[in-house]
């Protein structure tokens, strides 16, 4: 089973970001964490990280005709206005779910909505670096 791991902006300094909201984790121990949770659960993780939506949403629409069989994604900043990867993501057949290190209805009223969620099987939100764990295993579940 192959899942793509969409890591949005700013994410790959997560190590000088605010450690209360974001966690004490790096993005490449975080990666790491997911891969040891995917290998245990025998499957295949890509893990791409971009700061440009352009490039996201590409890489969205490169996985339209694999055989991946879930979508992680961590959009940021982007879930909030970017309506391109709403899309992008609306065009997959395949469960996406959307994840934030932060619980974001409990930060700045820009943050609290989600044009990306509405096309997403479901959303993890404020469980740290774990959110990621926990849609790993929503995925598996998913695709039984």
């Amino acid at each position: 089973m192959k899942v793509l791991i969409i890591h949005g902006p700013n994410l790959n300094l997560l190590e000088k970001r605010n450690n209360s909201i974001y966690g004490e984790k790096t993005l490449e121990e975080i990666n790491n964490l997911i891969k040891d949770k995917a290998a245990r659960l025998d499957m295949e993780v890509e893990i791409f990280q971009s700061n440009h939506e352009g490039q996201i949403v590409d890489k969205i629409q490169d996985i339209l005709n694999k055989d991946y069989k879930g979508l992680i994604i961590n959009p940021a900043a982007f879930t909030h206005y970017s309506i391109a990867i709403r899309d992008a993501i609306e065009i997959l057949d395949i469960p996406v779910i959307e994840v934030h290190l932060s619980n974001i209805y409990k930060r700045e009223s820009f943050r609290k909505e989600s044009v990306i969620v509405p096309v997403c099987t479901g959303q993890i939100s404020g469980l740290g670096y774990n959110g990621y764990l926990v849609a790993i295993d929503a995925l598996k579940l998913l695709n039984k």
